[in-house]
């Protein structure tokens, strides 16, 4: 092989690496260090794992939603490939779970996947009476309808799903739409 070729081979073998490495690894924020995006994304990394054990289903292979209304609000899970039964049956199952724990008061799910307790599950826990969680399937998941006429409870509901939406950076709106107050 002549020297030009063998640079040429080099280059694109490069290329294809450093393409592959850049999709393996987000771009850094501009505001941020390395180090800081260094722990965000080893942060990430351990929600993930978490997430895959509290849940029952690789976080990658679905996507999450949380929904703020005017009396409370949904967890919605779905499928991203519609052919994937296993985690289509664990989302359903894991979000049964969640409407029956969290009508009794038991947030061990989110406390198992984020590591810590999120903000609203103390006034949660103790509005448990005020609050019904309903789940309800959907044709690529699940979702749990919760809702609240207690204006304290209706607060910390609204803090921790806009905990969750930054948390599972969703990209859910964190606050009401005009026709939704």
């Amino acid at each position: 092989m002549n020297t030009h070729i063998r640079h040429v081979v080099v280059s694109i073998v490069f290329a294809l690496a450093a393409s592959r490495a850049a999709a393996q690894h987000p771009p850094m924020p501009s505001a941020m260090t390395h180090e800081e995006h260094l722990a965000q994304l080893q942060k990430e990394a351990e929600l993930k794992k978490r997430g895959a054990a509290a849940m029952g289903f690789d976080q990658d292979a679905v996507s999450h939603h949380f929904r703020l209304s005017a009396s409370g609000g949904s967890i919605e899970v779905a499928v991203k490939d519609s052919r994937d039964a296993s985690s289509l049956a664990a989302i359903r199952s894991h979000l049964r779970e969640i409407a029956s724990d969290f009508a009794a008061g038991r947030f061990d799910a989110p406390f198992a996947t984020h590591g810590e307790v999120p903000p609203g599950v103390p006034v949660l826990q103790q509005h448990s009476g005020d609050m019904t969680y309903r789940y309800e399937e959907m044709p690529a998941g699940g979702r749990v309808v919760i809702a609240t006429a207690d204006a304290a409870a209706l607060a910390a509901l609204h803090e921790f799903l806009r905990y969750q939406i930054r948390e599972h950076k969703t990209g859910d709106p964190q606050t009401l739409n005009r026709r939704d107050r």
